[in-house]
């Protein structure tokens, strides 16, 4: 079964917008568990927009599922992290005017300083993500580091304009998912993925979490968090079952026809 990991990040958005204390990220993290999240996933950012120290800490402390913390090489958030030492940590570029994370990590040019940040959570038992973009040669690189899951940025696909450009996409995140499957590198995918398109990606091999957060947030705004993350996780069980039935289906038929 894939790993629905919700992010909350506009939880706190939300919160932020009037200073105070409303919505409660820790009750949309509970919601989300309630609902069938596998983990929470948090980007704690330079400049603080959104998720904040404390809430990270409470997530941590309060949560009975994991908590994934998406991250920056920046050297405090780095010593943060190894202080509280999360169950697993994603490094993700990081651009103070970006309103959302809009491409993968260099980890051709930077694998020295991604290798030795990963190294030190790894010797904390903490699990490393690398977020890059579906590209062999960027794949090849997190092969010099010490971690072994990688997130697929799936922004291209999500934004893709016309449905070639989108069947483009899909064999890029089918080329790279196959090159983890014979290196033996966890899969992990996420970034503009919403009810419509992730069925789409479902069959990648090797693929074992979503991390999912905008589209799950904005229908919760009609729904409510629970039954949204409650949506996608029928989502994501029904659609891998209708893929195993039809390679069950194939098969069977070819074996009757050999």
């Amino acid at each position: 079964m894939i790993h629905l990991g919700v992010n909350i990040d506009h939880i706190a958005t939300l919160r932020n917008a009037r200073g105070g204390k409303e919505p409660s990220v820790i009750q949309a993290a509970a919601a989300a568990a309630q609902g069938g999240a596998d983990s929470i996933t948090v980007h704690l950012r330079e400049d603080r927009r959104h998720i904040l120290d404390e809430d990270v800490k409470l997530l941590d402390q309060l949560m009975d599922v994991p908590l994934n913390l998406e991250m920056s090489l920046d050297e405090e958030i780095v010593e943060f992290a190894l202080e509280l030492c999360p169950p697993q940590v994603t490094l993700v570029p990081e651009k103070r005017q970006e309103m959302t994370t809009e491409s993968g990590l260099d980890v051709i040019r930077y694998h020295k300083q991604i290798n030795q940040v990963s190294e030190r959570f790894r010797e904390k038992g903490v699990r490393v993500s690398l977020f890059v973009d579906p590209d062999v040669l960027q794949l090849q690189a997190c092969l010099k580091t010490t971690s072994r899951t990688v997130e697929l940025h799936t922004g291209d696909f999500a934004n893709a304009s016309s449905p070639r450009d989108k069947i483009k996409e899909i064999h890029r995140l089918e080329k790279a998912s196959l090159w983890c499957l014979e290196n033996d590198v966890q899969l992990h995918a996420g970034h503009g993925l919403n009810y419509h398109n992730t069925s789409d990606l479902l069959h990648l091999p090797q693929l074992r979490e979503l991390n999912i957060g905008h589209s799950i947030v904005s229908r919760a705004v009609f729904s409510g968090l629970e039954k949204a993350v409650s949506d996608m996780r029928q989502l994501l069980n029904t659609s891998e079952h209708h893929q195993v039935t039809a390679k069950t289906q194939t098969l069977v038929s070819s074996s009757q026809n050999d």
